[in-house]
């Protein structure tokens, strides 16, 4: 499905399931510490979501056994959580999740950095993957096309000498968890499809200390980088206006 130019209500309706997504992410960047469960995490963001009056829009998705994404260190995306995966001080944690409120979704992740980082480089990739969200968001605006996000992505995580995963990219989100067009972490200018005032998508960096190859684990889900380099992503829906970007997953 194509994503399409959202009506007032369904923006609005967007606005308001971005505003519980970002709480509930600010939530848990609050609560991680070492010693902790991935699956203590995601039962917190479940009764956190509960309470604001959302609803978790990956649980069931595809058969996601789960309402959120964790992934740590050479996990990139799709983590499940678990009882038996501990947090450990240095850990790059990777929290992905998303939100329907009225029918509509936003997607949006963060990564924190368990207590303090093990290596300087690893807080470089982290702040390198979000500047590089922020950059990719500066370059939307009306009839943009998808390859100058892209560009504006790459520059900052190439400038940074940094692996740029190809295989999963951003994507339109709204009616739909993933709607086309894909919105790829890399590209050329003036190139790929057309997007326009109205329209909803999620810009979504994901970047390693090593290659940008990655692979599937045997439990169908998680991702993790092929040179077990550490990796780390970031995420905005963002709606697209005249002249810039509205970001609809901030608090």
């Amino acid at each position: 499905m194509m994503t399409q130019v959202k009506t007032a209500a369904e923006i609005e309706a967007m606005r308001v399931s971005g505003k519980m997504l970002a709480a509930v992410l600010q939530h848990l960047k609050n609560q991680v510490q070492a010693g902790m469960s991935t699956k203590d995490l995601a039962i917190i963001a479940a009764r956190e979501l509960e309470r604001l009056g959302g609803k978790p829009a990956f649980l069931g998705y595809q058969g996601f056994p789960d309402v959120i994404c964790i992934s740590v260190n050479e996990e990139v995306v799709h983590g499940i959580p678990s009882a038996g995966k501990i947090l450990q001080a240095g850990d790059i944690l990777g929290l992905d999740f998303g939100v329907v409120y009225n029918g509509m979704i936003t997607d949006g992740a963060i990564s924190v950095i368990v207590g303090k980082p093990k290596e300087q480089r690893h807080l470089e990739l982290v702040r390198a993957t979000e500047t590089s969200m922020y950059e990719g968001i500066a370059a939307v605006r009306d009839h943009v096309r998808t390859g100058d996000i892209g560009a504006a992505v790459q520059t900052v995580l190439d400038k940074g000498k940094f692996g740029i995963v190809r295989d999963l990219v951003g994507h339109g989100v709204g009616h739909q968890l993933h709607e086309d067009p894909n919105v790829p972490n890399y590209g050329r200018p003036h190139t790929g499809p057309w997007l326009s005032k109205g329209m909803t998508i999620a810009i979504e960096p994901m970047a390693t200390l090593g290659t940008d190859k990655v692979y599937v684990a045997p439990d169908q889900w998680t991702i993790l980088t092929a040179d077990k380099s550490m990796a780390a992503h970031f995420e905005h829906t963002v709606l697209i206006t005249e002249d810039g970007a509205e970001i609809l997953t901030e608090v």
